[in-house]
């Protein structure tokens, strides 16, 4: 497992659009803009079961991760990781606080009548950063 710098650390727990690369069914890279935070080390990202990147992780747990500064774009922090968990244990009270980190709003307000949150858990294996 790979540890973040606190240079990199901040660039998670700042709320910047993070880019989640999965594996898609048929063998190409599929990539999404998703809110993110830590816990420890762990990258955790919220989706919603039915899709793509839902399936794609549980197919194949092999991710990459990027996010990049918004004020300085040649800043960035890319890792290579792997899902270890995808459960729905505390994934509404997760796209609440990211719903309050991004939007300013106590409750996530996009989600559909029926809606199932999934809190998918990456363990980084390798992290990389060009921070100046």
């Amino acid at each position: 497992m790979a540890s973040f710098s606190e240079q990199e650390r901040a660039f998670f727990t700042a709320p910047n659009i993070v880019h989640l690369a999965t594996v898609g069914a048929d063998g190409g890279p599929n990539v999404s803009a998703v809110w993110a935070d830590l816990d420890g080390d762990d990258v955790l990202i919220n989706t919603a079961e039915g899709r793509a990147k839902a399936d794609d992780v549980k197919r194949d747990p092999k991710v990459a991760v990027s996010v990049v500064n918004p004020e300085n774009p040649y800043e960035q922090v890319y890792i290579r990781g792997e899902v270890v968990e995808v459960t729905t244990d505390g994934a509404w009270d997760h796209i609440n606080a990211m719903a309050k980190k991004y939007l300013g709003q106590d409750e996530y307000p996009f989600a559909a009548p029926g809606e199932v949150r999934l809190l998918v858990r990456i363990r980084p294996t390798q992290i990389k950063s060009l921070i100046s």
